[in-house]
């Protein structure tokens, strides 16, 4: 079973207490009302998929309910590491020699 951490409760739980609410790190329109029909497609639907780390946001629906980031691994769905909402983007992984 793959366990998550989460940054606010401070514990790994089991995925099953998870939801996975997308990418992370998206600029939100500040007038979606003026976005062409194009435009809103793109920021609504399209997202990378990459192969390899990607950043999404999760929730601990059956937890604390709140949301936070994830930096996972898409080739080998491992977490790479978590961190609350609002912080910035990591620049350095844990793990990583960059």
């Amino acid at each position: 079973m793959l366990l998550i951490h989460c940054p606010y409760c401070e514990e790994e739980r089991p995925e099953l207490e998870f939801r996975h609410a997308g990418e992370a790190h998206i600029a939100r329109p500040t007038d979606m009302a003026a976005m062409s029909d194009e435009d809103f497609e793109k920021f609504f639907f399209i997202r990378s998929n990459p192969k390899g780390v990607i950043y999404e946001r999760w929730r601990h629906v059956h937890g604390c309910a709140r949301f936070f980031n994830a930096v996972r691994d898409t080739v080998t769905d491992k977490f790479v590491m978590t961190y609350k909402a609002g912080e910035p983007q990591p620049k350095k992984l844990p793990g990583a020699g960059k």
